[in-house]
């Protein structure tokens, strides 16, 4: 219980809340390449600017999710940190923290 408090909490922080939250996961058409790219750098533009965005990877790396930004990496880039095995270090830097 104390675990979903948590991620309510930074999730209610998060800049990507409100009507821009569209351009964080792809449309339920197929999208082009040059599309796509636009959306994920608007995504990454909000992402860096986030107060809750190393909580917001952190997340999506433990629950592995498998579309969208997330933390200001899209799908491909997490996954090729959980193949590096970054996951456990960014929770350990967390913790740290």
């Amino acid at each position: 219980m104390v675990a979903n408090h948590h991620e309510e909490e930074w999730q209610v922080r998060a800049a990507c809340r409100g009507p821009q939250a569209i351009v964080f996961f792809p449309p339920s058409y197929v999208e082009r390449k040059d599309e796509r790219v636009s959306r994920e750098r608007e995504a990454k533009e909000i992402c860096a600017l986030c107060p809750v965005r190393e909580d917001c990877l952190a997340y999506a790396l433990r629950i592995r999710e498998p579309h969208g930004v997330w933390g200001g990496l899209n799908e491909t880039e997490r996954r090729q940190l959980l193949e590096r095995g970054v996951s456990s270090r960014v929770r350990l830097a967390r913790r740290a923290h």
